[in-house]
């Protein structure tokens, strides 16, 4: 079987990727621990005396990818799976995978009364010695609750080797969130059983994916709706067949308070503007969504009137929150920016908004990291 290095080296080879030291690294690190656990003999079958005596499997050291949109991570991580010759190995999302493990938890309740992570835990690992993730998040406060005690059963008490990628690094997972002191022990649990390594390199490959591309589309219709679903599916690798299946969110607002995001994949949301503009809703909403996604899709804004002049008033202050934190923004509208609020409470000032959705349209911003001065 190749290595993910040597497998990585014809690639850029190929012209397919372009030389960045912090993914040649990431690629050899990959590529030993392949080489570990095709080597270890409890890959794929921990054998009859360890089972006997009961012996922990012990998990190799792990890694966790972390980095901004378009930098690799999960070529890296597509590269290392296929390339790792043993039976006993699992990819999943990880929205996905928490999703399952709320079902199991369900279920363990139904028969006993005791702690159901151990049963959950022992059931995943059970066929499973390296699990790989993409896109490592936390935003809501029931995950965070349990997913110190389950990992730490996985990866100390059943030998599950953890590979994994986010946008985020460790410490700032699930930040300023709910009940937060209940998710440091997991933080801790990354940083002692896994290689924490960072890929912000010079490329952003998400730009060669959506090139050429419009991100506003006018008038509301199905070319604009075909054109955001094909932009949705290449921004996030979701295979158009499973569209019926993308994965939803609750974003976590502060005090108690929820978002519910209809599409959350990979950094990316899609939202309606009925949903952020039409109901009450205030600038540190739009912050919470802004430091969240890197990129925002809106659908159905209506060119707005006098009437709605409350509608303006927050499309303004949500395009100031994903503005100056550089969120990607594309979307569905009924006319141009220059023609959404002509006349109205605050139109003056609503020229500003106009400008900078302009100006969001711009090779120059859709090149700037997310969260990233201009």
């Amino acid at each position: 079987m190749t290595g993910v290095l040597a497998r990585y080296e014809e690639l850029l080879e190929s012209g397919e990727l372009r030389p960045d030291p912090q993914q040649r690294a990431a690629a050899g690190r990959l590529g030993e621990l392949q080489a570990t656990l095709e080597a270890s003999r409890q890959a794929d079958d921990p054998g009859l005396i360890d089972r006997l005596l009961r012996r922990k499997p012990r998990a190799e050291t792990g890694i966790y990818m972390w980095g901004g949109v378009g930098r690799g991570k999960s070529m890296l991580m597509d590269l290392f799976f296929d390339c790792l010759d043993i039976r006993r190995k699992r990819r999943a999302h990880f929205h996905a995978f928490m999703l399952e493990v709320h079902a199991r938890i369900r279920e363990e309740r139904k028969k006993e009364a005791g702690d159901p992570i151990a049963p959950v835990a022992a059931a995943l690992a059970e066929d499973v010695r390296c699990l790989a993730f993409d896109e490592m998040v936390v935003n809501n406060s029931t995950d965070a609750m349990i997913m110190s005690r389950l990992f730490r059963a996985l990866i100390v008490d059943h030998g599950v080797t953890v590979v994994t990628t986010s946008n985020r690094p460790p410490r700032d997972l699930y930040k300023d969130g709910l009940n937060r002191e209940h998710f440091l022990p997991f933080i801790d649990l990354i940083e002692r059983r896994l290689d924490v390594i960072e890929l912000n390199g010079p490329t952003d490959y998400r730009l060669d994916r959506i090139g050429g591309m419009a991100s506003w589309h006018a008038p509301i219709g199905d070319e604009a709706t075909a054109q955001l679903r094909e932009l949705f599916f290449r921004l996030t690798d979701f295979a158009p067949e499973d569209a019926e299946h993308v994965p939803s969110a609750e974003l976590d607002l502060g005090g108690g308070r929820t978002l519910f995001v209809p599409k959350s994949l990979k950094g990316v949301a899609v939202f309606s503007f009925k949903r952020l503009c039409k109901e009450a809703r205030g600038a540190s909403d739009y912050l919470a969504i802004a430091r969240e996604y890197h990129t925002v899709i809106i659908v159905g804004i209506p060119q707005m009137d006098r009437e709605m002049r409350n509608e303006a008033a927050r499309f303004v202050t949500l395009i100031d929150a994903l503005y100056e934190n550089r969120v990607k923004l594309f979307a569905s509208a009924a006319v141009e920016p220059e023609q959404l609020y002509p006349s109205g409470d605050g139109a003056f000032e609503f020229e500003r908004t106009v400008s900078r959705l302009k100006e969001m349209q711009s090779d120059a911003y859709m090149a700037l990291g997310h969260g990233e001065a201009g």
